[in-house]
């Protein structure tokens, strides 16, 4: 179906939730903010959310061009002026009602000469497409994500063949005018008093032909190889953080810009540290008499070092000690490790120690910390 037609039938104002005379800051914002939700990556596996992404974007397409909004709002104004295309044209056997220069809008729209003359050229070349958008996983390390890393990710996808260097055609030679539509890219259909354009189907609307296709794509300008991909990861990332690498996803067709690619990051776990926000956590676990007593303790550090921390006396288990400075690298200046104390009960004892805790829960009956639950009422 040609646009123009297509303009007769459906009311992109409605589609994008605004009125035929608001401004172009307006559209914008109302075709952004549905952009935003209707968007394929915020609704995954939403067959109707896609499907309403791409009526915005092809309604944002026209009233959101100031040439094509124009077009489009004398195409609708012909349309309700003369009741649509009835079997007698605009406004049935009378013809169009009105004073309007038929001849001359026709020309501006439908690519006539005139209201009824032979059919001019208007260009409607596909103009340039942006490549589609890639994602692949990159597995790192716990040390290497909580301290960034710049590193590489393979992929196997498509790239600008590397014979043709993109134009499709054999080494030697060079894609020709299409003979069928001049290299405007559409051919005029007649329908009656009127034309439409429609993508020629010699070129599919490039303007283009390749005579002798390039033996690596067989013309299409692209092949699928393996590549090598430079990536930046920060530090702090965690497990299932999507990283945008703009511009290096598939290529563009038509002169049209690469897509991008999305990293998403799988992190090892590691055996005693988590990231939480710009800190590190880390379960310390110590004995009763160093909760007790007090003590000094080496605590382990991300880069192998330890610090010594004082457990002040009479610590209980679940209390959480600050390591400032010990956590996340970032601009704002690093995190901290946090300690949480885990008092470590003993499974099996030693006669002596049986002995000594047996005496320590006879001196220390009256302090019992349920005692006070018995005086409640």
């Amino acid at each position: 179906m040609a646009p123009q037609r297509e303009w007769l039938e459906k009311d992109y104002y409605a589609t994008l939730g605004v009125a035929s005379d608001d401004d172009a800051k307006t559209i914008t914002k109302a075709y952004r903010k549905l952009a935003r939700k209707l968007h394929p990556d915020a609704n995954p596996g939403d067959a109707s959310a896609e499907e309403r992404f791409k009526e915005v974007s092809a309604a944002y397409d026209v009233v959101g061009d100031a040439d094509k909004r124009k077009e489009y709002d004398e195409v609708r104004a012909l349309g309700a002026a003369g009741g649509g295309f009835g079997p007698g044209g605009f406004g049935g056997p009378s013809g169009f009602a009105g004073n309007a220069d038929l001849g001359s809008i026709f020309s501006n729209l439908f690519g006539r000469s005139g209201g009824g003359g032979s059919a001019g050229r208007r260009s409607g070349r596909v103009g340039p497409r942006r490549g589609a958008d890639y994602e692949t996983e990159l597995h790192l390390s716990f040390v290497d994500a909580v301290e960034g890393v710049t590193t590489t990710v393979g992929l196997l996808a498509d790239a600008v063949c590397g014979t043709c260097s993109g134009d499709g055609a054999r080494p030697g030679t060079s894609p020709t005018i299409c003979p069928r539509c001049g290299g405007q890219g559409t051919v005029a259909e007649d329908q009656g008093p009127f034309s439409f354009s429609s993508p020629c189907p010699r070129c599919a609307g490039r303007g283009l032909v390749i005579e002798d296709p390039c033996p690596t794509c067989a013309g299409s300008g692209v092949e699928r190889r393996p590549r090598q991909v430079k990536v930046r990861i920060p530090a702090g990332v965690t497990d299932g953080t999507r990283i945008r690498v703009a511009g290096r996803g598939g290529p563009g067709r038509d002169g049209g810009p690469a897509g991008d690619l999305y990293v998403v990051c799988r992190v090892a776990p590691h055996d005693l540290f988590r990231v939480k926000g710009r800190d590190l956590t880390l379960t310390l676990p110590i004995t009763f008499p160093e909760a007790a007593l007090g003590a000094d303790v080496a605590v382990p550090t991300l880069d192998g070092s330890t610090v010594t921390v004082r457990i002040p006396e009479g610590t209980p288990s679940g209390r959480t000690l600050r390591v400032r400075g010990r956590g996340v690298p970032a601009k704002a200046g690093p995190g901290d490790l946090l300690i949480t104390v885990e008092v470590a009960v003993p499974t099996k004892l030693s006669v002596a120690q049986r002995k000594a805790v047996e005496e320590l829960a006879t001196l220390g009956a009256d302090e019992s910390p349920r005692a006070k639950m018995e005086n409640v009422p």
